[in-house]
């Protein structure tokens, strides 16, 4: 089955790689909802959501297992993103990381390979790690999770550093303190932004501007919420352990929010008025 379009973002590199994909955080871990899990994410990459995110720390590798299983034999539809644990990124220590992945993955390669976040090891570590990756043909692009604009500036200033394809953050209506900084950073130096938690773990869809905008435009207030953060043109990629799930999620691709929405949205979820650290799950 071709998949669908589900929107794009650009890479530095040009290409383009689905916006709304499909996160994997805590699945895998309940074998009651694995066959479920697995269709989900079928179905998603069926409807152009493209782009699938795990990491070796997600169920300690149940989640890089799970869509393993789930998409045999669909590997070339797939942008398949892992990440490798702080402690783990040395320079030998993200080469073994990645090659564990790529086993629990059933894969040759990855798409995407990031640093989940800072820990220990400088910076060099996990860049000349990547870079051997890349010289085997086992990655063919890194990033980061988590690095603000600081340590993002530090990274692009060492040799090398500024092949960084993107930096996976947490970024929703309820988290916007990467628009003062860390956003028009990366807007200018072509790095890509992907959020993670979209809709804050599903704590945003009780809140009732939310819910009044989704009623007035005939939509889900998580299809508003995954809306709203791809008309910023940023990458998002909601975990979807259900087929009905991954439906709902999809809409949000054909959702335009008008200007009276945003505004109201604004109210409700003010924009950052200075500096805020860059914030976490």
């Amino acid at each position: 089955m071709s998949a669908e379009s589900a929107g794009t973002v650009a890479l530095p590199s040009g290409e383009e790689i689905s916006a709304l994909g499909q996160g994997t955080w805590y699945l895998g871990e309940n074998p009651a909802r694995r066959e479920q899990e697995i269709a989900a994410l079928r179905l998603g990459v069926d409807l152009g959501m493209t782009v699938v995110d795990t990491a070796e720390m997600y169920g300690d590798g149940a989640a890089e297992e799970l869509v393993g299983e789930a998409l045999q034999g669909r590997r070339e539809e797939i942008f398949l993103v892992s990440k490798v644990l702080p402690g783990h990124a040395d320079r030998r220590g993200t080469v073994a990381a990645c090659e564990g992945s790529l086993r629990r993955l059933r894969a040759e390669r990855l798409d995407l390979y990031l640093l989940h976040w800072r820990g220990r090891w400088p910076l060099e570590e996990t860049l000349a790690g990547f870079t051997d990756l890349m010289e085997a043909g086992k990655i063919r692009y890194w990033g980061v999770s988590n690095l603000d604009v600081a340590a993002m500036t530090e990274l692009t200033a060492l040799p090398g550093g500024d092949a960084v394809a993107v930096d996976q953050v947490l970024y929703n209506l309820s988290r916007r303190g990467i628009e003062w900084d860390l956003l028009p950073w990366c807007r200018e130096a072509g790095v890509a932004v992907m959020a993670y938690s979209p809709i804050e773990q599903g704590r945003l869809l009780g809140v009732e501007a939310l819910e009044a905008v989704a009623r007035a435009l005939g939509a889900t207030p998580a299809q508003v919420a995954l809306a709203w953060v791809l008309q910023q043109e940023v990458a998002a990629i909601p975990r979807s352990g259900s087929p009905d799930h991954v439906r709902e999620n999809r809409g949000a691709v054909d959702l335009r929010l008008p200007s009276e929405a945003l505004d109201i949205l604004d109210r409700a979820f003010p924009p950052p008025s200075g500096p805020t650290p860059l914030e976490m799950l």
